[in-house]
């Protein structure tokens, strides 16, 4: 089994002003989705998943972690990350899943950042325009509420019934003005610094 790729799309927004205000450096959001073929489409429920988990999982990984180090410059330019799949109405949502919940397809991802924080990230089913909705947080630190983010967009012809859309995102820099806070502040104020 080989990887069947319709197409790679990618996003890209710079967020110059928020909430009226200038945004006081770098806020860019990335995203970098891949189309392709559900290897699973077609055969009915299929007990092991694993042959194309290691087939296909580590050339999405290396592919899309590419286009991300290419829109953001660098790994290490990288703040807030994660990952999304959206299976097409054909599958299950454990075929989306099954492509990103896997170290095969997220290690690329987390040595080429330096992350030490697990990928955010949504796996759901949706059918051409879905809105492709990725969970970023910090690469070093899941407290870190500045870098709660969400890159959106959508492919108008993506995912077809039959297919697969697979995508990375990335920002540089969190919310501009962030206001909220940390996690570890609640946890202190609660006097739970068990959290």
């Amino acid at each position: 089994m080989t990887l069947s790729l319709r197409k790679l799309v990618t996003y890209t927004e710079d967020i110059r002003i928020e909430g009226g205000r200038a945004a006081p450096g770098p806020f860019k959001l990335f995203g970098a989705a891949a189309v392709l073929a559900n290897p699973w489409a077609g055969r009915g429920f299929v007990e092991d998943l694993s042959p194309e988990i290691r087939a296909i999982g580590p050339v999405l990984g290396e592919m899309l972690t590419a286009e991300i180090l290419r829109l953001a410059g660098s790994g290490e330019a990288v703040e807030g990350y994660g990952k999304c799949a959206i299976v097409g109405s054909a599958g299950e949502v454990e075929h989306a899943s099954a492509l990103i919940h896997t170290l095969r397809f997220g290690n690329h991802y987390r040595r080429a950042v330096g992350a030490k924080s697990y990928l955010a990230f949504t796996n759901t089913r949706g059918g051409p325009g879905a809105s492709i909705q990725i969970p970023l947080m910090h690469k070093h630190d899941e407290g870190m509420r500045s870098h709660y983010l969400t890159v959106q967009f959508s492919i108008d012809d993506a995912p077809g019934p039959d297919e697969i859309l697979v995508a990375l995102g990335a920002s540089i820099g969190g919310r501009p003005h962030h206001r909220i806070g940390d996690r570890y502040k609640d946890l202190a104020e609660l006097g739970d610094l068990n959290g």
